[in-house]
């Protein structure tokens, strides 16, 4: 059964080429990180800080919600379902409009910088093998 997160923290450093976020479990303690790229980061941090926050031209993450919509699909969800070597893997869940939800595959990354551009963002799950795996291995 996956678990409800919500984006805790992203941290920023323009000393090194990754970027961190920190998703935290709604009804419980565990946390973790996810290494992400500057881009993500920064899209994401926007959004975040910035209720409401449009660019000027549309971002990836903006041409995929607009994508899935002008199909007839809605975005639902984020699910981070895997993680293996270190790598994390993640899906949209997509409503279709005849009803079938789908899950397309994605960066966890991408994933939640398109959950942030919704108000309010869309819900972010973590399979419960994933949560124990990235929780166990943290100091």
């Amino acid at each position: 059964m996956p678990v409800q997160m919500q984006l805790a923290r992203i941290i920023i450093s323009e000393l090194t080429e990754s970027q961190v976020i920190y998703l935290r479990e709604i009804d419980g303690e565990r946390e973790f990180p996810i290494l992400i790229g500057i881009f993500e980061a920064t899209n994401i941090d926007r959004r975040v800080k910035e209720d409401g926050y449009q660019p000027p031209r549309p971002l990836t993450h903006d041409l995929i919600v607009r994508t899935a919509e002008a199909l007839g699909g809605t975005i639902h969800s984020v699910v981070i379902s895997d993680l293996s070597n270190q790598t994390y893997y993640a899906q949209l869940r997509v409503e279709t409009d005849d009803g079938e939800m789908i899950e397309i595959d994605s960066r966890p990354s991408d994933a939640i910088a398109v959950a942030v551009t919704f108000s309010p963002p869309l819900p972010i799950f973590v399979a419960e093998h994933v949560l124990d795996e990235a929780t166990s291995s943290l100091p």
